[in-house]
């Protein structure tokens, strides 16, 4: 199974909207999925599952949650648990989230530095979320996990990149996510040679493959931009501009080849523009923008922007599939 993650220490910028959706679209083209939500604030959980089954799942502690599987490594009572996901569809399933998952930050923080002195728990402790994502998608047989992360620099975060073989960075056109980019760039690279440095120094005999803490930028996604006359807006542009620099300065510490703009970029998976129509309704439905049916509420006009909002986040998902490669999804599309 292959992991991509996607992490901008800005919030607002689409995030958990973009997993949700291109997970969704990865099921309609027939690929197997496991939506990790592993964000403190349990948002990409709040979008899947009705209140009513989140709150079973908090009221009872229960382990088929990220914090309760991780319980009871983080309790030194015992190894974490592989929790039990969410079925959205046959293809679609979900790690659910959970507040309390905050709790762990500090133990996750104490643990980094102890992997340097090759203590056998810290390995444990920090490879947890690793554990939990991909023992779930050899359950399952996925072929793709997308991991929601929150928008903050800090260990929780850490650990999640590290289950991480690939990065998507959402961005939307503004100053704040801007500056976003140029921190989490440095911080990517930091922590990919930071985690290196301590497998080499991991113990023989742990039980389990530590993850490779690739994160590998494969691009990044504007999303929430507005558009006239089918292009966007002015207020926009200016900051749609920088984002090719911004990117190739801040995350893969090169020059922007000369000629290369927004348009010409490769590194830009996409432009979502902002649904706003489509959006309420989706969440009052419980399904994806572009999934939505007349009897939704979706009729007149609604309809034909279901339709372009279908092929926007295919072409995006087809991208996305391109960029990490091996996964074989064309005739399996089932739409």
């Amino acid at each position: 199974m292959k992991t991509v993650a996607f992490f901008n220490n800005k919030g607002g910028v689409g995030k958990t909207s973009l997993v949700y959706h291109i997970a969704w679209m990865l099921s309609e083209l027939g690929i197997s999925t496991v939506a990790a939500d592993l964000d403190p604030q349990a948002n990409l959980t709040s979008v899947f599952l009705l209140p009513e089954a989140i709150e079973e799942l908090w009221d009872n502690q229960s382990a088929n949650t990220v914090h309760g599987a991780m319980r009871p490594l983080i309790e030194g009572v015992g190894d974490l648990r592989i929790p039990k996901p969410a079925k959205i569809t046959s293809r679609l399933h979900l790690i659910s989230g959970d507040l309390a998952l905050s709790e762990i930050e500090d133990e996750l923080s104490a643990q980094w530095p102890r992997c340097l002195q090759r203590e056998a728990r810290a390995f444990r402790v920090i490879s947890g979320f690793n554990r939990i994502v991909r023992g779930v998608g050899r359950e399952l047989r996925a072929e793709i996990g997308l991991i929601d992360v929150g928008p903050n620099l800090g260990a929780i975060n850490r650990s999640a990149l590290v289950a991480a073989d690939y990065v998507i960075i959402p961005l939307s056109a503004d100053l704040f996510a801007i500056r976003g980019l140029q921190n989490v760039g440095p911080k990517l690279r930091t922590w990919r040679d930071d985690w290196q440095e301590r497998v080499a120094k991991a113990p023989e005999g742990l039980g389990f493959d530590l993850p490779t803490g690739q994160m590998k930028p494969i691009g990044y996604v504007v999303s929430r931009f507005s558009v006239f006359a089918r292009g966007p807006v002015k207020a926009y542009q200016r900051w749609l501009d920088r984002a090719p620099e911004t990117y190739r300065t801040a995350v893969e510490n090169a020059e922007l080849p000369a000629g290369v703009d927004i348009d010409s970029d490769d590194r830009r998976l996409a432009r979502m523009k902002d649904y706003r129509s489509l959006m309420p309704m989706a969440q009052e439905s419980r399904k994806p923008m572009f999934l939505l049916k007349p009897a939704d509420g979706a009729i007149g006009g609604h309809q034909a922007a279901v339709k372009e909002c279908y092929q926007d986040f295919r072409r995006l998902t087809e991208t996305i599939l391109q960029k990490i490669g091996d996964v074989e999804w064309r005739s399996r599309a089932s739409r």
